[in-house]
């Protein structure tokens, strides 16, 4: 396979106009077949991905109960193992390449490209009345991700954002205690990672040399939606993270995993207000002509506030990343440490602290916990807890109940994590989020962030 030029990528617009255009031309299809409606659960669903390297690989073999049809991959070499493991399947770099031969023959897709590509990928999938399931975040941008959740819920198919935990006993353990009033009413909440484990901020520096791009990388289809560069290994696999066109940096990486369980048991869903602290960029990662943070920082501190919701009162919800935590708490007994990654609830009548993904959930400390008399199971389990993510969301695909962390749960989780991001651009300034309509009322520089433009040829 070749790299195309630029020029010779259809839009995506005019890409789903011709295919809506060929289903129309069949007049009966099976339901299973254009990916609407339930599958029988006797049937195998055909499933493709977008992004089968990296990530991907874990969402493709946690999927393998099902028919893996189709693979893409714009990179040949991260991708190579998986090709090998599923013979069959049809090989692709171009997602809609992919759509346009096999619309017909897929019933879901998985999307486990890099941040800036999900949006595009996932819509496309959609549009052609497909089932999903999209890594975390669920996009690069607030926009995206309402847009991805309205999709979702206007063809009617089966999502799920791949962040486990929401799966995980642990996670629905810590809501049942929440609810249980275990230590009262919450007004604060602290939640922490020790990423980013990529280089960022004053690691990084715009690439200079621009070496030729590898016979094994579609470098253009890479890009996606993102702003014209050349070539550079300083970008990928996996440093992307740390670049603002590409990645959502630590909040974006560990936010929906970690946040997940406040925002649940909590009751969360748009914050009033958004301010952030962060660590020193590298003063070349600031584009002055285009007024843009080029690359995350190393370390962020954000605080967000929501409002009084449902009997809750309001709370103000701290995050830390890059190796900063919170203050020690003074009910952690003397020996005992704060996780690396982790939350801590502070509520009226106690603490609760855990670790990422609600695991280790204690009240603290142990002689209150031991005080506690835990409450009855009320939440359903999700067999094999975070291990059955992917399969929670083929059941879903199956008998059309949705799955745990489908878009209506997880678009607007994912919206809060990454309108924490609008903050760390604007360092300092305290940015007030009217959420329903998706705009900073008091910052407009901030604004630009929240729906940024595409490369020319790109379209959601």
């Amino acid at each position: 396979m070749t790299e195309q030029s630029r020029s010779e990528f259809p839009s995506r617009r005019r890409f789903l106009t011709e295919m809506s255009a060929a289903a129309a031309a069949f007049t009966i299809v099976p339901a299973r077949v254009m990916g609407r409606g339930a599958v029988p659960p006797s049937d195998l669903l055909n499933i493709a991905a977008i992004g089968s390297g990296g990530m991907g690989s874990g969402n493709i073999e946690r999927s393998s109960t099902e028919n893996i049809v189709a693979l893409c991959d714009v990179d040949d070499v991260r991708a190579a193992e998986v090709y090998k493991k599923y013979p069959k399947a049809k090989k692709y770099r171009d997602f809609r390449k992919m759509l346009e031969d096999n619309h017909k023959n897929i019933d879901a897709v998985i999307v486990a490209t890099p941040d800036h590509t999900h949006a595009v990928a996932a819509m496309a999938a959609i549009e052609l009345g497909k089932h999903v399931y999209v890594q975390k975040p669920l996009t690069h941008s607030v926009y995206e991700a309402r847009a991805l959740t309205n999709a979702a819920r206007e063809h009617n198919v089966m999502t799920q954002m791949g962040n486990q935990g929401h799966s995980g006993e642990e996670t629905r353990i810590l809501c049942e205690w929440i609810w249980d009033g275990a230590i009262g009413p919450v007004h604060e909440v602290h939640c922490w990672t020790d990423r980013p484990v990529w280089p960022s901020g004053v690691e990084l520096d715009r690439p200079v040399e621009t070496p030729p791009i590898p016979d094994t990388l579609s470098w253009y289809l890479w890009l996606g939606p993102a702003a014209d560069r050349p070539y550079s290994p300083q970008y990928l696999p996996g440093i992307w993270r740390g670049w603002v066109d590409f990645g959502t940096g630590a909040l974006g990486d560990m936010g929906c995993h970690i946040m997940d369980a406040a925002f649940w048991s909590l009751k969360l869903k748009y914050p009033i207000r958004v301010q952030a602290n962060a660590s020193r960029y590298y003063s070349g990662m600031w584009e002055r002509a285009e007024n843009k943070m080029q690359a995350f920082p190393r370390s962020s501190v954000v605080h967000y506030t929501f409002p009084a919701r449902e009997g809750m009162p309001e709370l103000k919800l701290h995050w830390y990343d890059g190796g900063m935590k919170p203050a020690r708490p003074d009910e952690l007994e003397p020996g005992r440490r704060l996780p690396d990654n982790g939350l801590l609830f502070i509520g009226e009548k106690g603490v609760i602290m855990s670790g990422s993904y609600g695991s280790g959930a204690r009240i603290i400390p142990e002689t209150q916990m031991a005080a506690y008399q835990r409450p009855a199971k009320t939440l359903p389990r999700i067999p094999n807890g975070a291990q059955g993510h992917e399969q929670d969301w083929i059941r879903a695909c199956k008998d059309n109940e949705p799955a745990c962390s489908n878009f209506e749960y997880s678009g607007p989780l994912s919206e809060m994590v990454l309108m924490g991001n609008l903050a760390i651009f604007n360092p300092g300034e305290v940015l007030e989020w009217d959420g329903e309509n998706m705009v900073v009322t008091n910052n407009e520089t901030a604004n630009a962030y929240v729906n940024p433009p595409y490369r020319d040829g790109w379209s959601l």
